[in-house]
């Protein structure tokens, strides 16, 4: 009898434990609460907590990222820009940073979104659109850094922070697209007078090389000549030393024939001694 008095007892402790078992995954950390008051800290692994009496809250310290959501910025020059970002963020595991991500502040996400879009209102405020898209890593450099600061007793680390878009407004978006096509259609023109200069540079370079080669062959060619003239003057003196007359005869006779005279030869004589007795040389013997 007493046995079986026993059975409810043992089967509502059993319950109670299983009641009590928590099991907490690496990528969360536990806090665990007695009667509304911070008890002990939990670490991944098995815990058995007092049903009803404690209570333990699961904290994920995984990186998490969160949209800062579109808004609508008035830039340095009075233009609205439609700017989003994000900004990813981890809970720090140790026991004092995960007490104070749950302590210290209401709602981590809730406000790290709008520490972000009052931040960015705050930079880009202070720039000409035209800067705020060309220095996006000041602009994130800035909320990183801000985040940061404001962040840093709520147990958190700011991992990074990602401008997504600065869009401007419709009409200021076309006329800037305008401003680009006229560069590009400006850099290509350029390119093009760059390259038919180059092109017609080569091509006065060639000609002047070919004229060069002509005006050297023809002074070699004259050399040549002078030098022929200067070995027949050599030869003249030397071989017909007072013979002018001889000479001017076959110079004569060298005349005639380049001008296609006609020579007429009789029958009992060679070609020979006809040019020769013309030149006034004495004929060659002739032998029968």
């Amino acid at each position: 009898m007493a046995t079986i008095g026993m059975t409810p007892i043992i089967i509502l402790i059993i319950i109670i434990f299983f009641l009590g078992v928590r099991i907490v995954r690496p990528t969360h950390r536990g806090l665990i609460e007695r009667l509304g008051k911070y008890h002990h800290f939990a670490n991944p692994g098995f815990h058995w907590i007092i049903p009803v009496i404690d209570k333990m809250y699961m904290v994920n310290i995984t990186e998490q990222m969160i949209n800062a959501e579109s808004q609508e910025i008035i830039t340095f020059d009075n233009l609205n820009a439609r700017v989003d970002a994000q900004v990813y963020f981890k809970i720090k595991s140790d026991e004092e940073n995960v007490k104070n991500s749950q302590y210290n502040v209401n709602n981590i996400t809730y406000q790290i979104v709008n520490l972000a879009r009052t931040t960015l209102r705050n930079i880009i405020g202070t720039m000409t659109l035209k800067s705020a898209n060309s220095e996006r890593g000041k602009i994130n450099k800035g909320l990183y850094t801000t985040l940061m600061e404001e962040t840093s007793g709520w147990g958190i680390e700011i991992v990074r922070t990602e401008l997504k878009e600065i869009d401007p407004p419709k009409d200021v978006q076309e006329t800037m697209n305008k401003i680009v096509k006229a560069e590009n259609e400006k850099m290509a023109a350029i390119d093009f007078a760059t390259a038919a200069e180059t092109k017609a540079d080569g091509e006065k370079r060639a000609e002047i090389k070919r004229a060069e080669g002509i005006r050297t062959a023809k002074i070699l060619e004259a050399e040549g000549e002078a030098q022929a003239i200067a070995l027949v003057n050599e030869a003249a003196e030397k071989y017909f030393v007072g013979n002018a007359q001889i000479l001017r005869r076959i110079q004569a006779l060298e005349t005639s024939l380049s001008a296609n005279a006609k020579i007429i030869v009789p029958s009992d004589k060679d070609l020979v001694n006809v040019i020769g007795e013309m030149a006034g040389i004495v004929p060659l013997p002739r032998k029968d």
